[in-house]
Formats: C-alpha cells, structure tokens, sequence
C-alpha cells in the first residue's frame, strides 16, 4: 500500500514525490526488498511500477516475457539497438528501465531524445508518474521535476529534448535513450553530432528503439550493422507474435481490416515500403538482388554481354569529391524483360578520368548508346567521351549544337522519367537486381512535387535508372527495339484486368451447345540466353 508523505517531506506539496533532504528509517524488510530492486530492474517493474493502462487506468505493470529479456538486454550490454512493431510496450519498457537506472545508478545523467519534443516530455511525464506511486522508501529524494527534466537527492538526472543536432552538445551524458529513431528527420546529422558526447565516457550507454520505417537511414543501417556484427551495437527484435493475445486469428483479423502490405509495414518489422516512396511498397518488397557474377574495382558485373544484344548505359556524374557518385546501369534492350546487367559506382573518380571507364565498359556491351545526364561535370565527360575519345554511339540531344551531347535533367525530364520508371519496375517490364539500386529506390520519395532521396541517402543510380524512363518514350528507343511503351504497359493492364475478372464458367448465347471461357494465365516466359565471351 501506498503511504502519503508529511507536507513538510513531500517536493512542492506533491505528497506522493519525496523532497531532497529527507531522512528515511528503513526496516529490514525494506532494506531487503531496496536490494532485489537494486539488483533486478524486471522485479523493480513487476513489483512496484505502475503504468496507465487504455482500458483499466492505472495498475501495475506487469511484464510479458520479452520485456524481461528486454531489461536483460540493456544491463548487459553497452549499446543496445530495438527493432519492434507497433504498440508492443517497448516505450514503457525503456522508460520503466530508465527510472530504475536513475533511483540506483547515482550520479548519472539520462538523456531522453524523441523524433519531437513533445514525445519526449510524455515520455518524461510517464516517468514521472511511476516515480510517484512508488513507495518512500524506493525514493531518494526529488531536488527538481518540472516537464523537462528531473533530479534526484543522489545527484542523477533525467533530461527530455527533441532530437537535434544541439540537444545533448556540451553536456556529458551516462545512458542516451533515443525513441523511434527511424522517424528523425536528419539523423545522419544528429547521430554524427551526438556519438562523440557518448562516446567520450567508457561505460556511457546507448538505448535505440523504433519500429522500421524504410531503407537507407541510420536507424536501418545501424540495425543492419548490428545484426551482421559489423558495429558495436548489440540487436533486440520483437516480433507480433512475442506480444500476448497476439495469435494467428488476430492476424487475419487485422489483415482483414486493413491489408497484408499495411499489416507489414506495422506489424511486420520491415524496412520496405515508407508509403510515400516513387516505387509502391509492395513491389519494393518483391525486389531481391543477386550477387554479381563479376567484381571490378566499382564495377558490378550481373551479366556479361550476350553477341547481337543490343544494350544502353545511363550516366549520371558527380565531382568526384567523395559526396554524390558518378554511376552508370547498363541494361540489355534485347531481352523481353528489360534486364540491369553491369552497374558503376563511384565518389572519388574524376570527371576527367570518368570518361574512359564509361568507353571500356561500354565497348564491351557491343558499343553500348551512351545516354549521359549532361548537367554540370556532366557536359565536361560528355565533350571528353565524343570528341577526344571519339565514341560515336552516344545520344545528342541537337546533331548541330556542340554542346548537345547527352540530356539536361530537368523538371519536365525528370517528370516523365519518374512516371514511366515507376511502370517499368511495377509492371515488371524492368528486372533491376542490384542490391544498391534497390536501396536507392527504396529511399527515393516524394519531397514537394518530385522525388529524391530520402535523408542521408543517394539517389545517382536510381537518377540512372530515371533517366532510362525518359529514354523510352523517344523516337531513338522505338527504333532501336520496335517497341512503344505506352502501348506495352496499357495492354499489359489491360490483360492484368482481365486475368483478375472472375471468369464465366458457361455463356449462353440461346443456341444449345455450351461454351467454356478460359482465360489465358500466361506471363512473361523468362528464357535463358546462354553466355557469350567474358571479356573482363
């Protein structure tokens, strides 16, 4: 039972919060139960917390078995990372484990950083209110508490700030909690600027929670990291099914109110499909790359050039100053599946040696049609490549202008790229299969009225492949493969629409003999091309 304090004991007539300075007689059992809580912050939960409940108000917290591995998992470790779905408890978890860091870690600071601040005060608030209905004798004595931050008589304190790039900056920080750290908007910056703080102390501690939420940003790739065992970061998972009352027929019944890809994304633990990306999120999820048969420096070999195919390389340049990369796909036009077979990738190669590299490469494809972006550094490797050089087979905007080699990438360009790009990969008329390029598409996303990459993520390869949907709508692609896109993707809907009809099984059209309707399940057949020669 939980005893009020004297007014004169209690912080600011909170009679449920100790002030500084009290003196507490402990009895024997207190002093015994003081130790299994200092020990043990699952029996610290299980026995004296309390949290708000949606249905029943407050009552005691009581633990599924994954929170108790959860506890585990943060006092053994020094960085932990949480991937978990929706409404799983991680939060409470972490702020119950954080109040018991506090009452028994003395002179420890906890940062509390959410993707806004308010998130963070609530969850200081729900830290807070465990703090009050705990009994006397678990509190040390409580020297500030207000809506941002609360000190206790043992000279730990609990911060909550919105995560930027100066929230913590200067201050030196014991256990770092970071809330649905998928969610931040720029957390590349945040991260880069907060690790020293943490890192400069060598038993600070470091709590990632979030559900996914898309490829590429620092949540995924410090997840991805931790689970290869390439970062220091040690990986919790909680799965649907880990929480209970979650079974098979709760599945089905959320999947029937919603769908399997919106079930996924919430549920699943997947980091595929953001719900804004240029690409839908369920074809995203059918994506899957393949190693390269070839690695060449930063070339990506997927296929080797096949005798009498006809093939196109797509050239996006960077400055080569180790920021955005100078790319390259080349895709076989010849094939009924168009098909991404070599891909380049590089941030530190010159414009001025770029071009070289663009002319090996595409000898090899059969002298490779050249179609190269010619913004900027771009129009530099262009005049190298057609002039100096001399590879003819190169796209030109204007066979007259001397600066026409290759496309402007511009809104109307880009707009036209995007659209046709996105029908190609969704109505598998493209097979993209480096690992990459998905990447980049799973992190190329709506921004104003175009696309781009998401956050600390690139975009040069996909740029490439946006670039090869503009292609297809010209004059120059009909003449090279005899087909017009337009017209291939609207009769491909139109066969998927009539496939997905359900189909009669008799038609009576009055005369006595039954006719039977089947229609045709046929797809794409993908026919094997045996390889050519191997010239790399």
């Amino acid at each position: 039972m939980l005893l009020m304090l004297n007014q004169n004991d209690s912080y600011l007539g909170n009679s449920n919060v100790k002030r500084d300075g009290v003196q507490t007689q402990f009895t024997r059992e207190e002093v015994i139960e003081y130790k299994k809580c200092m020990d043990d912050p699952a029996y610290f939960a299980t026995n004296y917390c309390k949290i708000i409940s949606l249905d029943e108000g407050l009552v005691p917290f009581q633990l599924y078995p994954y929170q108790e591995k959860m506890f585990n998992h943060f006092n053994e470790n020094r960085f932990s990372i949480v991937l978990a779905c929706r409404q799983s408890g991680k939060s409470i978890s972490s702020v119950i484990y954080i109040l018991w860091y506090a009452l028994f870690q003395p002179e420890k600071t906890i940062a509390i950083l959410a993707n806004k601040g308010a998130t963070a005060r609530e969850m200081l608030a729900r830290v807070s209110l465990a703090l009050e209905n705990l009994p006397f004798f678990l509190q040390p004595g409580c020297k500030a508490l207000n809506k941002t931050s609360i000190e206790f008589s043992n000279n730990s304190k609990i911060l909550s700030a919105a995560t930027s790039g100066s929230s913590i900056r200067g201050l030196s920080i014991n256990l770092l909690f970071l809330d649905e750290f998928a969610f931040v908007e720029n957390a590349g910056e945040f991260y880069t600027s907060t690790y020293p703080v943490v890192s400069a102390g060598a038993t600070t501690r470091i709590i990632i929670t979030s559900t996914a939420n898309g490829l590429g940003n620092i949540y995924h790739k410090l997840w991805e990291g931790a689970v290869q065992g390439t970062n220091e970061f040690k990986p919790f998972k909680v799965d649907w099914w880990d929480v209970p009352g979650r079974d098979e027929e709760w599945r089905r019944q959320t999947i029937s109110n919603t769908s399997e890809l919106q079930f996924q994304q919430e549920f699943g633990n997947t980091f595929h499909g953001t719900g804004n990306t240029l690409i839908s999120a369920d074809c995203l999820l059918q994506l899957k790359s393949r190693e390269p048969v070839l690695i060449k420096e930063n070339l990506m070999v997927y296929k080797h050039p096949e005798p009498d195919h006809n093939y196109i390389m797509v050239v996006d340049v960077a400055k080569g100053r180790g920021q955005d990369y100078s790319t390259f796909n080349v895709i076989d036009l010849s094939t009924e599946v168009f098909e991404q077979v070599a891909v380049y990738r590089d941030n530190m190669v010159s414009p001025l040696l770029f071009p070289n590299i663009i002319a090996s490469v595409a000898k090899q494809y059969n002298e490779a049609l050249v179609l190269l972006e010619n913004n900027d550094a771009g129009a530099v490797v262009g005049k190298i490549l057609y002039y100096d050089i001399e590879y003819e087979n190169m796209y030109l905007d204007n066979a007259i202008k001397a600066d026409a080699v290759g496309v402007t990438m511009n809104k109307k360009v880009k707009r036209i790229g995007c659209s046709n790009i996105k029908d190609l990969v969704e109505q598998k008329k493209l097979h993209v299969v480096d690992s990459e390029s998905i990447v980049e598409m799973s992190t190329f996303v709506a921004r104003g009225t175009s696309f781009e990459a998401s956050d600390d993520n690139h975009d040069d390869l996909m740029m490439n492949l946006v670039l090869f949907g503009w292609f297809v709508n010209t004059e120059m692609f009909v003449n090279m493969t005899d087909i017009r896109i337009k017209d291939m993707i609207h009769d491909e809907r139109l066969k998927r629409i009539e496939e997905e009809l359900v189909p009669f099984g008799i038609i009576d059209n009055g005369i006595d003999e039954e006719v039977k309707y089947e229609p045709s399940g046929e797809g794409f057949l993908w026919q094997e091309v045996p390889r050519g020669s191997e010239p790399f």
